[in-house]
């Protein structure tokens, strides 16, 4: 139907990040740096992001599907599934999980 775009996070484009850590590319409104974008973020047990995860040009929203993860609101905090997170652009985080599971993402301003 006209309007709607329809994907199965299993069917999506896979980027590997690291060993354990996947990004499934569920959407993208255009190919611009400031396109919005959704993705499924897979992790497995014991994997954590590399490195810090600034959020620019504009802010991230999180939203836990399943596992536990830390980190995502700063050092030492935990997130179980349900958990949703508005992160402002300027701020960063370094999620990791020790369960593993999968974040939704959703970038509204690139």
């Amino acid at each position: 139907m006209p309007g709607f775009t329809e994907l199965h996070a299993d069917n999506a484009e896979v980027v590997e990040i690291t060993p354990g850590l996947v990004v499934r590319r569920l959407w993208r409104s255009g190919p611009e740096r400031t396109a919005r974008r959704a993705l499924a973020v897979d992790f497995e047990p014991g994997t954590a992001w590399p490195g810090v995860d600034e959020h620019e040009p504009g802010p991230e929203e999180v939203f836990v599907v399943s596992g536990t993860f830390t980190g995502l609101t700063g050092p030492g905090s935990r997130h179980d599934a349900g958990t949703f997170i508005h992160c402002d652009a300027g701020t960063s985080h370094s999620p990791s999980t020790r369960t593993g599971g999968r974040l939704f993402v959703y970038y509204p301003e690139g």
